[in-house]
């Protein structure tokens, strides 16, 4: 029965006709689903979100202000504080995430056996649920009674002196440098803890797409490089990476999207999103809280429609420098 469905609509498109230039009409019949569903589901509350960040809404009802709330947004510290949170967030993960999956792909690509046990191993964070996983690292983090500071306890280490992890809103820069570095300065503690949990959840995607690329790697360029007498550094840095880089480019501008999108894991670890003294709330997080809390729509809108921008000049950024340094065969 398939087999004749598909048939007769086979039969129903080459009956349409053609003009000169190609097949558009059927391709247009094609397209058509699918564009509807994003016009519906993606533009149409796009378009929605921007006009609610024109208006002075709470909980509901407000009158029209136009750009007013984007003219408060760049007065507002708390909305700043909330970029610098993304920023380093994004600058904490993304770069380690991908060295990090870069070197277990490599090891796993050249590993003789069970290459496809270890591959399901390191998968197995990133298709576990963000919720349920941070909730156990939450649990694992308690400054109480927490797996890791009851070890740190069984290793000798003061209770008065264990660390207060997600809990901790001092920066890890003025930490390392006893005070020399003010405090508010850098990432918290707090934020550095939900950057690793990030790191290990998203890491199984990223060594899967590492592997793909390696796979297309021609070995014989590796070899001639070995013969030549390069190390592993040389062959990974003239040969490897280059021959790499439509796959790091992927994974970069799918990180730098996420990254900015980062929502579920914050608020599982710290409990509302924001941490000790707002040093784990993002944008996200922050366009959430007014949204849901305080009940003003519109200036939420506005913060969305701002992030929103962020991300597409960061991609369109990516794209454009991408053109220097990423070469398909």
């Amino acid at each position: 029965m398939l087999n004749a469905a598909l048939a007769r609509l086979d039969d129903l498109l080459g009956r349409i006709p053609t003009r000169r230039g190609g097949d558009w009409p059927v391709a247009l019949i094609l397209l058509a689903p699918g564009a509807a569903v994003l016009l519906v589901f993606g533009l149409m509350p796009l378009l929605y979100g921007v006009v609610l960040s024109l208006y002075d809404l709470n909980r509901g009802s407000g009158p029209f202000t136009g750009l007013a709330n984007y003219a408060l947004l760049m007065q507002d510290a708390a909305f700043w504080q909330a970029v610098r949170v993304t920023t380093w967030y994004t600058l904490l993960t993304i770069p380690t995430g991908l060295a990090i999956s870069f070197l277990i792909a490599s090891a796993l690509f050249r590993l003789p056996i069970a290459r496809g046990f270890f591959r399901t191993v390191y998968f197995l964070p990133f298709v576990t649920s963000v919720v349920a996983a941070a909730t156990v690292w939450r649990t694992m983090l308690n400054p109480q009674r927490g797996l890791v500071n009851t070890a740190l306890g069984a290793m000798g280490l003061d209770r008065a002196d264990w660390p207060r992890w997600l809990l901790e809103p001092r920066g890890v820069l003025a930490m390392m440098t006893d005070g020399a570095v003010p405090y508010d300065l850098g990432p918290s503690v707090a934020l550095v803890c939900v950057s690793i949990f990030s790191i290990w959840h998203s890491a199984g995607f990223m060594i899967v797409v590492f592997l793909a690329g390696l796979s297309l790697v021609p070995r014989e360029l590796e070899d001639a490089a070995r013969l030549d007498g390069a190390n592993w550094w040389r062959v990974t840095r003239h040969v490897t990476l280059p021959l790499l880089s439509p796959t790091l480019f992927f994974l970069l501008v799918v990180s730098v999207i996420r990254a900015f999108q980062a929502f579920d894991h914050f608020y599982a670890l710290t409990g509302d999103g924001r941490g000790p003294i707002d040093t784990t709330q993002t944008l996200t997080v922050f366009i959430f809280t007014h949204f849901y809390e305080f009940g003003r729509e519109g200036y939420g809108a506005a913060a969305a429609a701002i992030l929103t921008a962020a991300i597409l000049v960061l991609t369109l950024v990516q794209w454009r420098v991408a053109r220097r340094w990423v070469h398909y065969e």
